[in-house]
């Protein structure tokens, strides 16, 4: 099995190949079967290029709970039974699986100074949505070697656009943001997104759009 075979797959399914490593035994990855993981490959999507393809879906628009935890479920699923594999999913917990470990692993990603991952190319408009491990040892192609882009980013503007400071050194403070959003004052970042995300110079023309945005800042204050 070629790696080039999933991403085709995965891209046809409304998913991006995010990556893939093998795993040690400090990743913490389930084995497969009762036997360890030879390779894991990550799935998710990446500059907004995959939000059509879920948002025609049927969870889209069923009402039920969780839509796009569903919707991935259903299309990994399926590439880990074509391809026989074994699906994980960063959500279903707890516990819950180390995804922000094993995309360290097997994506170009650094902490960003807003605890998201950034990526050189995605910026921080990327996500993982699951995972395929598969017993067998797949042939990997070298890892790129990037440069972190906050390192050479300029005044960091991530940090001074939040309205409400919700970005400090001392992390991030979630009731206050969330307390913001759901104000007459938020309407700007709960209908456009994150503002401090959006300040972010790396792959701007990435942001998520309106709808798309609107959709995670709902699933945002209903999880807060």
């Amino acid at each position: 099995m070629k790696l080039s075979d999933l991403s085709r797959d995965a891209t046809a399914a409304g998913l991006s190949l995010r990556g893939a490593f093998h795993p040690r035994s400090e990743d913490a990855v389930p084995g497969v079967d009762g036997r360890p993981v030879g390779t894991l490959v990550l799935l998710g999507w990446a500059s907004g290029r995959q939000w059509p393809d879920f948002a025609a879906s049927p969870e889209a628009g069923d009402g039920e709970p969780h839509p796009l935890d569903r919707w991935s479920k259903r299309v990994i699923d399926a590439m880990a039974e074509t391809f026989g594999a074994m699906a994980l999913y960063p959500f279903g917990g707890p516990p819950y699986l180390p995804f922000q470990r094993w995309a360290q692993r097997g994506d170009t990603v650094f902490a960003s100074p807003l605890g998201i991952y950034v990526h050189p190319e995605h910026g921080l408009w990327h996500s993982y949505r699951g995972a395929l491990a598969f017993a067998e040892t797949l042939e990997l192609p070298p890892r790129e070697n990037r440069a972190h882009p906050c390192e050479s980013c300029a005044g960091k503007p991530c940090l001074t656009a939040c309205p409400v400071a919700a970005f400090t050194p001392k992390g991030y403070d979630v009731e206050r943001c969330a307390a913001h959003v759901r104000s007459p004052q938020g309407a700007a970042c709960r209908h456009g997104g994150c503002l401090a995300r959006r300040a972010c110079p790396v792959a701007p023309d990435g942001a998520y759009g309106p709808e798309e945005a609107g959709f995670y800042m709902k699933a945002f204050l209903a999880a807060h």
